[in-house]
């Protein structure tokens, strides 16, 4: 089957951040309808993953998997299947795609950016929590890491963070950081509760993940992206901008 046959339509989506093409795919996988966000550069780009680690791609993704999919995939070796499957049908090298998953539709997507001088930032969000949130240090972990299936709720907030400056490996490592608390922040702020334990703050949910892309401008180099910096400032506010959107579309807060 060819990549026209399983792909319907493409909605883009505008960013001023034009350094990436980013995009709605709605894609047939496994004869189940979905979608997912797409961002494509020009050029291999340095990116740090919470499920890859750190590889040069020049393809980067969130995508939907319904409950259709989900059900057929959730062991170990079936994910692993997906990610060498999945950039096939959507005529990509694996080698150059390294992409999220969610159960989040992503007509939920949510976008925001910030310029400071050369400065960009762009995050791409989703979020579910309603059904899977916890308090990191508090709840129980209930899936053991050596069983092959997976034992995971639906629920989870994706962030896709985009720079035009070259980050360090450290400057990407802190940056989940800087933007993890401002997830956190996100939400305190729309008063989500653990779902395990209604009592106590959710800090996140048990399957959250995160891109991180840096640029390739060899001009500017960051080393710091922590809370005191203004490139950490800059990814604070667009991670809690873009989470706090992205769990009001699709939990319909």
């Amino acid at each position: 089957m060819s990549k026209h046959e399983v792909t319907l339509k493409e909605t883009p989506i505008n960013l001023q951040f034009k350094e990436a093409n980013a995009r709605v795919v709605y894609h047939k996988y496994d004869g189940v309808w979905h979608n997912l966000t797409l961002v494509s550069f020009n050029e291999q780009r340095s990116v740090l993953s919470t499920l890859d680690g750190l590889r040069k791609v020049r393809n980067v993704g969130n995508v939907f998997f319904p409950d259709e999919l989900s059900k057929r995939h959730m062991t170990l070796q079936g994910y692993e299947q997906v990610k060498k499957q999945l950039p096939k049908s959507l005529g990509l090298n694996g080698r150059d795609f390294v992409f999220l998953s969610t159960a989040v539709n992503m007509e939920c997507v949510a976008v925001c950016e910030k310029i400071f001088g050369d400065f960009h930032i762009c995050c791409i969000a989703t979020g579910g929590a309603r059904d899977n949130a916890l308090r990191m240090g508090v709840d129980a972990g209930n899936w053991v890491e050596t069983q092959t299936q997976m034992k995971l709720t639906l629920g989870t907030i994706n962030i896709i963070l985009l720079t035009n400056v070259t980050l360090t490996v450290g400057a990407m490592a802190r940056a989940i950081m800087s933007a993890t608390e401002a997830k956190s922040a996100a939400l305190q702020d729309l008063g989500y509760k653990s779902t395990y334990m209604p009592q106590v703050q959710a800090t996140g949910t048990g399957t959250d993940s995160m891109l991180v892309v840096s640029g390739v401008n060899p001009d500017i180099v960051i080393k710091h992206t922590g809370g005191h910096t203004k490139m950490g400032e800059l990814i604070g506010f667009t991670a809690k901008t873009a989470v706090t959107e992205a769990l009001k579309k699709f939990d319909k807060i």
